[in-house]
């Protein structure tokens, strides 16, 4: 039999290829424009980029000639008489304040005078970043250093640049040097951008790095500059691939700038131009390409999009979607309709499985609650009979007065949630009518922060807990135990703490005990205090045992902190 051919639907390849038609035609507008200006905007950079550098070059010229006129000055001074040499110095020093340091040196490189305001040299150098004999002996005429921190000072590290020239014969001195604060032109150099991200750079005429604005990369390896490469160029301007690098010489030094830009950079920023420019010019076609396809889908393919948009959409939220039919052709018609009575036919199953939901949870929790009274009375009335047998009459008046106030809590009045107030007096209740069983084989202690007195917690949750680390942790014990029972608060939730110094137990007799059935005799109690607390607050709530055998147990509950005036609220909710 052969497989019935199902035909494309004329819609969608009408939609299909009015939209491919204005597509090509905007792309090879797009293509033309991009072709168009790619030049120019190439051209554009490379003006830029070079217009930058001559701004950093007249700063730095600047700066250069300063330095020369500083140590014009300085050298002038030098062969005057000591005491006249100082008070100009220092005067000088006073009013030029990006001087840092006027210092002289000998033959062999030895610091001989230094003029500095407020600040001394050190009295043992370990290396002077300011004077490089090999540099001075090379450089007959004198150099400019790279910049440097001031390393002559003790907790004065100003960043600078040193002028070295050498002195006429004769003089007492070989070499002279000014330390010259750095940080005014390397603020200028930063601030000099080439578009986003590029930069100005300073180098000497043999590739060495005099300056970069991101030199920390450099040290660290991250970031590295063609610079041996760069320092064979002429000056001019050079487009590589996506970077175009301008270099020009600083006048009067040895020093070259290095402009560094990136062509991707201005290339996208007029690409969105020109975008725009052929979006412009093919808005007609885009225009008459998304009419069209919007007539189109109107009227043939709009029902059925809405059709599978309700439909995704009660998938996401089926409780609260309600169903619009959707109007269209009778085939569309018809889907609608059956779809709309499968919507109305899942919504009521999903509200029925709810309801049996919440009363098997109910359900759940009163059978829980029924199995811990049970087996806390047969124990208590086993320690009334207990104390009959051996003729102690008025210690078991006593204790039938407590199990009769400890039955009263645990009614309270068919609540399953009760002040943790009243929980503390059903356990002290407990606890007295064992002390009467166990006499003076056991003491305890209550540790409660009065914050948590008045806030909500499920009846019976400590007793089971005692009543475990009585007769599993304390009976078998020769001299007497202690416990401490501990009501303190955790941010948002509660936390009581039951610890005993019994035998304790191992971690598989702790697992043991939280997972047993309740069929099993012991730890009834246990388990479905456990349980309850889970299925009334959730998973994240419940018990945790922490033992150690042969020194104790400590079984800490945690739970929310629900206020009094929050429990019908609370209840509702579970």
């Amino acid at each position: 039999m052969k497989r019935k051919y199902h035909a494309p639907r004329t819609a969608p390849l009408i939609v299909v290829l009015v939209m491919a038609v204005a597509a090509v035609t905007l792309l090879v507008c797009v293509g033309t424009f991009l072709q168009s200006y790619r030049a120019a905007v190439v051209q554009s950079a490379r003006t830029s980029s070079a217009q930058a550098v001559s701004q950093v070059v007249g700063t730095v010229s600047n700066y250069v000639q300063n330095l020369e006129g500083t140590i014009n000055d300085v050298m002038a001074e030098m062969d005057t008489p000591e005491e006249s040499r100082d008070a100009y110095l220092n005067a000088w020093l006073n009013a030029r304040s990006e001087v840092v340091a006027v210092t002289t040196y000998d033959s062999e490189g030895n610091l001989q005078d230094c003029w500095a305001l407020e600040h001394t040299p050190r009295s043992e150098i370990l290396k002077n970043l300011s004077f490089n004999l090999s540099m001075a002996q090379w450089y007959t005429e004198g150099y400019i250093s790279s910049p440097h921190v001031e390393s002559i000072f003790e907790g004065y590290y100003p960043w600078v640049v040193t002028v070295v020239r050498p002195m006429p014969q004769g003089s007492s001195a070989s070499w002279v040097a000014v330390d010259v604060r750095f940080s005014g032109l390397g603020a200028s150099i930063n601030g000099v951008g080439i578009g986003q991200h590029g930069y100005c750079y300073l180098m000497d005429e043999h590739g060495n790095m005099v300056y970069h604005p991101q030199q920390q990369l450099l040290y660290a390896g991250i970031k590295s500059e063609e610079v041996a490469r760069l320092a064979n160029l002429a000056d001019g301007t050079y487009v590589e691939d996506t970077v175009i690098y301008s270099l020009q010489d600083v006048p009067d030094s040895n020093w070259r700038v290095v402009g560094v830009s990136y062509i991707d950079e201005t290339v996208n920023e007029s690409f969105w131009q020109m975008v725009r420019i052929a979006l412009a010019t093919s808005a007609m076609i885009l225009a008459a390409a998304l009419l069209a396809g919007w007539i189109i889908s109107r009227l043939l393919s709009r029902p059925l999009q809405q059709l599978e948009t309700a439909m995704e959409q009660f998938e996401q939220d089926a409780d609260g979607f309600t169903y619009e039919p959707v109007a269209g052709t009778r085939e569309v018609q018809e889907l609608s309709d059956s779809f709309g009575h499968m919507v109305g036919r899942i919504q009521k199953l999903m509200t029925t499985v709810r309801e049996e939901e919440i009363d098997l949870r109910k359900t759940e929790l009163k059978a829980l609650q029924a199995q811990i009274n049970p087996h806390f009375l047969y124990n208590t009335l086993d320690s009334i009979a207990w104390m009959c047998e051996r003729g102690k009459n008025a210690d078991a008046v006593k204790m039938v007065h407590a199990l009769a106030r400890l039955f009263r809590i645990s009614i309270s009045r068919g609540h399953e949630l009760i002040p943790i107030e009243k929980e503390l007096q059903h356990a002290e209740s407990y606890l007295l009518i064992q002390k009467f069983r166990y006499k003076n084989q056991f003491t305890y202690h209550f540790t409660v922060d009065e914050s948590c007195l008045h806030c909500l917690c499920n009846k019976i949750t400590l007793q089971p807990i005692i009543e475990n680390s009585i007769t599993h942790g304390l009976d078998l014990l020769v001299d007497p135990g202690h416990i401490e029972i501990e009501v303190c608060g955790d941010g948002e939730d509660i936390l009581f703490k039951v610890t005993d110094d019994g035998i304790g137990m191992s971690q598989e007799q702790v697992a043991e005990l939280l997972k047993n059935e309740p069929s099993d005799r012991t730890g009834i109690g246990i388990k479905n205090v456990n349980d309850r607390l889970r299925i009334y607050f959730g998973p994240q709530y419940g018990m945790s045992i922490d033992s150690v055998p042969d020194e104790g147990t400590t079984v800490t509950i945690r739970m929310p902190r629900v206020p009094e005036d929050r429990e019908g609220d609370y209840d509702k909710t579970h």
